[in-house]
């Protein structure tokens, strides 16, 4: 069977292609599965495999040469990655990880065992096994780790003519050819060119005379976020990593970034929502796994309501002696917990998209603060009114509703934009101040504020 070019529109093609390939499988048609490898894009070939076992998925596999596999097998999602390298011979598996790429091949080898590393790896190349070793050794989320060794360099005392000829040779084994990395005899980055403005220079003309001397690059050890927000920043193709003694090690693709920026945002939006983020799809993860990610959230949500209800049960007298009191929970309960739900969103959002220093932190303090302020008197005022107009209750009685909005929209702006910037200061993930957690904490002070404010006016 032959596959020819698959609209750009559809946006998935496992329910199309999947049967296909199974009748395929059946009626072993080699050169079926030959053309279904190496002529869809390998991202398309990854996702109508998900689902199949792992004795089919490499029968598909073995049905064209090494090195497609390796790029079908760089877009496999790691549960499915790690269910074929456990069914497969260790020969076979070395040969896929060496022609896999560098970035891939790491983010493999940090989902296999360690005992399943230290066994395959006397069956890889020695210069492969050596780089393998290297990239391990760098922290987890780091530039390092994310960053690919198959980079175009050239010396920067060779015309630009030479410069092409020796570009043209090094192509087809690098990860990109559109910056070109200027470095000296010891690897020490002196600057960088694009590929248009070597085309564009005189052929006589020498790199060092031609090339971008100010680099922007990060170091080894420097966060994947850094490198995220350098990219987007200064919106580069690729980013050059460069070890302690500033020699350039690698560099880290546009690519590779937005692979972060997504893992980063989809865990933020699970933070968000009171949820430890999965580490696989959620169709691939186990029912257990996922009710445990969110029960202990909930139980831990669930203790803050207790203590808001024992907070309320301390103020039962003053309840009792004004029912109506209990009309207006639920106002003074959600005004407080929908800002702090705005401003911890606003915030958590401001320090993803950029570093904030400390002046920065201050300023946004103070923002927060006015906000909250402005939009607790226009709230309260509001309430104040609506009090008197619609429930006939008299300025006193509306005053109590109505200072209690203030203050906890006030204090919900202030709490909501601070706890975010205080966990990033103890080095955890803001996120971590979900909206869940932001509403139960709102809940408690409204409740305390509320009584208070009334035992204060009405006596």
């Amino acid at each position: 069977m032959s596959f020819g070019q698959t609209s750009a529109s559809q946006r998935t093609y496992k329910p199309l292609l999947q049967p296909d390939l199974k009748l395929m499988l059946i009626e072993n048609d080699l050169i079926g599965l030959q053309q279904f490898c190496e002529v869809l894009n390998p991202a398309i070939v990854a996702e109508v495999l998900s689902g199949l076992d792992s004795q089919s998925t490499w029968r598909v596999l073995s049905s064209t040469n090494i090195e497609h596999q390796a790029e079908i097998f760089e877009f496999v999602e790691p549960k499915q990655q790690i269910e074929l390298v456990d069914s497969v011979d260790r020969e076979h598996l070395s040969k896929l990880i060496e022609a896999m790429s560098p970035d891939d091949r790491l983010g493999l080898l940090e989902h296999m065992d360690e005992e399943q590393i230290e066994a395959l790896l006397p069956l890889i190349a020695q210069a492969e096994r050596d780089e393998i070793r290297k990239m391990l050794s760098y922290p987890e989320n780091s530039a390092g780790a994310m960053m690919t060794t198959e980079y175009a360099s050239l010396p920067e005392d060779i015309p630009v003519s030479e410069a092409l000829n020796l570009l043209r040779q090094q192509a087809p084994n690098r990860e990109t050819i559109y910056y070109v990395f200027v470095v000296d005899a010891g690897r020490h980055l002196q600057g960088v060119i694009s590929l248009r403005e070597l085309i564009m220079a005189r052929p006589a003309a020498l790199l060092a005379d031609v090339m971008t001397k100010d680099v922007v690059s990060v170091n080894v050890k420097d966060d994947q976020d850094e490198a995220a927000k350098l990219i987007a920043r200064f919106d580069l193709i690729a980013l050059p990593v460069l070890d302690e003694d500033n020699r350039l090690v690698g560099i880290i693709t546009h690519d590779d970034v937005l692979d972060v920026i997504q893992e980063e945002a989809n865990k933020d939006a699970y933070l968000q929502a009171a949820i430890d983020p999965l580490e696989h799809s959620y169709f691939s993860t186990p029912l257990l796994t996922i009710a445990s990610k969110r029960g202990v959230w909930l139980l831990f949500l669930s203790i803050m309501a207790l203590v808001t209800a024992r907070a309320l049960r301390s103020f039962g007298d003053e309840a009792a002696s004004q029912p109506w009191l209990e009309w207006f929970l639920p106002l003074v309960l959600a005004s407080g917990g929908n800002t702090g739900s705005q401003s911890a969103t606003l915030v958590i959002r401001a320090m993803a998209i950029a570093t904030m220093n400390s002046r920065d932190k201050v300023r946004l303090a103070i923002r927060e603060f006015l906000t909250g302020l402005i939009l607790g008197l226009t709230l309260g005022v509001f309430s104040w009114l609506a009090l008197q107009g619609l429930f006939g209750r008299d300025p006193i009685q509306s005053g109590v509703v109505a200072l209690t909005i203030a203050m906890v929209v006030t204090m919900g702006s202030v709490v909501g934009s601070m706890l975010p910037i205080l966990f990033d200061r103890l080095g955890m993930d803001p996120a971590i101040m979900s909206n869940p957690l932001i509403a139960s904490l709102s809940d408690f002070m409204g409740v305390v504020i509320y009584f208070s404010a009334a035992i204060w006016l009405l006596g």
